[in-house]
């Protein structure tokens, strides 16, 4: 028997700002101007400097309309100092069961990276809110929707990896609408006034992208 699933929230922008590399003193400058740009999930990678202390920094000053949380999550302890820090969004780059659990538990959004239907399955059956296709440049728009086919239709998929404001419309043309961004919105050392014009310009290119193929999202 399937878990129950965390919905993900009703977002203007199905969006996840990936930063990867962000420190706890940059956090409060760059998460606000991504959020005044429009971004309402934010996730840390947790191969980033300190990055517990960045998610606290975060989630305190998120309205709570706002998903902040941690990426590269592997295992059932960093769900516990996800859960601490305040975050409610968990990505991880594999499927582990316990891990999407723990997470679930604590009321957590949950996102896991596949790449095969094996892989999908497995995460659909733990419960996950949604799927990260990664690396989504490799399977493309045709690859990731031949998987969704057999797919619960309540699964939110995202396209992470080589997807950026460049290429939004090849994956909204195929159904695509959730995205995760890193290096196309932000890289270290980046200022938090280059992160958010660099957020307006993605989410102006996603909102385009929609209206050429008359895709409602959000």
């Amino acid at each position: 028997m399937t878990p129950t699933r965390i919905p993900f929230p009703q977002m203007r922008h199905p969006l996840v700002a990936i930063l990867r590399g962000l420190k706890p003193e940059e956090t409060e400058g760059v998460v606000g101007g991504l959020i005044e740009a429009g971004f309402t999930a934010i996730e840390i990678p947790l191969n980033s400097p300190d990055p517990f202390r960045s998610i606290e920094i975060a989630a305190k000053m998120a309205p709570d309309s706002v998903l902040i949380g941690a990426g590269t999550v592997l295992d059932v302890g960093q769900v516990e100092s996800l859960h601490a820090a305040g975050g409610r969004l968990m990505v991880s780059p594999n499927v582990e069961p316990d891990v999407i659990a723990a997470a679930r538990e604590r009321g957590m959004v949950t996102l896991p990276g596949v790449f095969t239907p094996t892989e999908a399955l497995q995460a659909a059956r733990a419960g996950a809110t949604g799927l990260k296709f990664f690396p989504a440049s490799v399977l493309g728009p045709s690859g990731i929707n031949a998987i969704r086919a057999v797919l619960p239709k309540d699964l939110v998929i995202a396209a992470v990896g080589g997807v950026s404001d460049e290429n939004f419309g090849d994956y909204v043309r195929a159904g695509i609408t959730a995205f995760g961004l890193g290096s196309s919105l932000y890289k270290p050392g980046m200022d938090a006034a280059e992160v958010k014009a660099r957020a307006r310009k993605t989410i102006a290119a996603y909102d385009d992208a929609c209206a050429k193929e008359g895709k409602t999202h959000g």
